[in-house]
């Protein structure tokens, strides 16, 4: 059919709703949604039919809501909703990284109501917004004041354009790193008003290097943790120790970008991580974590430290444009309150799968794979979880996953991901590997629900 046999025969808006493939999109989807689907996607096959004189089929209707269902595929596939992980990845990012104790769920659901963000339910008067958690955590790293934003690139900014703005910032080269979403310290330097001063090499730096660069102009010392790499080798650098002993400015402070959040030693599990309680007492007069990574709580980023310098922070004009939600503030009181009460480890869900025995993984294992019924080949497989979250780069734990192997790997894992719940796992070496350190014990059920439906569908397992 030729250009001019097409254009006019385009379905309208009205002949392609009465589809049935597009009347069952209208139960879950507003309508209009669905009618921008259908203009985009007729549009689509007329520029199509303009530059190739052919849409490539004769029925347009069904070119249309083919479309139409490509786009609803696609929006569908980023609506934010709830994804059993089974990566292995403790702290993925992608998935929003640490998962929130269920008592930080709870409270977060009666927040989500009227909540008294900023009333003092004693006295009935105004109160100033997180200013309890700030106690909270300023007593729990034992620092003389804290303040929260809502994340900890927000906490980056902050702090140098109100503590070092038209100043120089010495930073050893060997941090100036770059993070997901092409975050750049020296960009940031460069947003927050500030000039960056490099010391040292990329691999080495020392303590006398940053006493040189010293001046009149001099802002701010700071350290950053390298988040998602390692320098191994030939490497040095000065401790928080070393850069808070050198002989500063009463107006020039050290800055201590930890961005981990760790508040207890993991070198029981094999992990090396800077604590904030180490460089809280090292005398960093400002350390900055994220509330999300080894923290265990909501997305938002916690500066501790000395309280001059703090209530700087909480004066700056930027403070109302970094403030955190009642959620983030909900959530986090109550991941406080569990490291307060020494069960962070227990309820915590980040440090509960990080400290579990690779043994009870490999139990889970064992319990989804006698439930599964597929000719699939599927075996339980020995691997290594990593931390992930711009947390102890590098570093993993031993763990145990399901391998599920055969012919179209691809499609099983995007079935699993299109599902409810949905499911993401890790596809390697022509095998799909649903690593269960990161799927919870009340998550077990709906997984092998969810593979069954699967691997038993036509073209999979038994059906191939």
């Amino acid at each position: 059919m030729s250009k001019a046999e097409q254009l006019p025969n385009l379905p309208s808006v009205d002949q392609v709703l009465k589809e049935a493939t597009i009347q069952s999109l209208l139960q879950p989807r507003p309508h209009r949604r669905v009618v921008a689907w259908i203009r985009d996607s007729v549009d689509g096959i007329r520029q199509q039919i303009l530059a190739n004189d052919s849409s490539g089929s004769d029925d347009l209707i069904r070119a249309v809501t083919s479309r139409v269902e490509q786009l609803h595929q696609q929006d569908r596939g980023q609506s934010v909703r709830r994804v059993i992980n089974a990566t292995g990845v403790v702290l993925h990012t992608n998935l929003g990284r640490a998962p929130l104790a269920e008592q930080a769920i709870k409270r977060v659901n009666e927040a989500m109501r009227y909540a008294n963000v900023e009333l003092d339910l004693h006295s009935g008067r105004r109160s100033k917004r997180a200013q309890r958690i700030g106690k909270l955590i300023a007593q729990l790293v034992d620092a003389e004041d804290a303040v929260v934003v809502n994340n900890c690139a927000a906490a980056t900014i902050l702090v140098l354009q109100a503590i070092a703005a038209g100043r120089e910032v010495i930073v050893s080269r060997g941090q100036l790193v770059e993070i997901g979403g092409g975050f750049r310290l020296p960009d940031v330097f460069c947003s927050a008003g500030v000039q960056l001063r490099e010391v040292g090499t990329t691999n080495r730096t020392y303590a006398s290097d940053y006493q040189s660069a010293i001046g009149d102009a001099t802002g701010a010392l700071i350290r950053v943790h390298r988040s998602n790499f390692q320098l191994t080798g030939f490497v040095t650098e000065p401790s928080i120790d070393e850069l808070v002993s050198l002989p500063l400015p009463e107006d020039v402070p050290v800055i201590d970008d930890l961005g981990s959040g760790c508040l207890e030693d993991l070198a029981d599990l094999g992990l090396n991580e800077p604590t904030v309680r180490t460089s809280v007492a090292a005398g960093a007069d400002l350390t900055l974590f994220s509330g999300d990574k080894l923290f265990g709580g909501p997305q938002c980023g916690i500066i501790v430290g000395r309280a001059r310098w703090i209530e700087r922070l909480r004066h700056s004009p930027m403070m109302r444009a970094m403030r955190i939600d009642k959620m983030t503030l909900a959530a986090l009181e109550v991941t406080v309150d569990l490291h307060y009460s020494d069960q962070s480890r227990s309820e915590l869900p980040v440090l509960r799968m990080l400290a579990e025995p690779s043994e009870a993984v490999r139990q889970r294992c064992e319990r989804v794979r006698r439930h599964i019924d597929t000719d699939s080949p599927i075996d339980i497989v020995a691997c290594q979880s990593p931390v992930g979250g711009g947390s102890v780069p590098g570093a993993t734990r031993p763990s145990y996953a399901i391998k599920i192997s055969g012919r179209h790997i691809d499609r099983i894992a995007s079935q699993l991901r299109g599902g409810d719940p949905a499911i993401q796992g890790r596809v390697a070496d022509d095998s799909l590997l649903l690593d269960l350190r990161t799927v919870a014990n009340d998550e077990v059920e709906m997984l092998i629900g969810r593979l069954q439906h699967v691997l038993q569908s036509p073209g999979e397992g038994r059906h191939r």
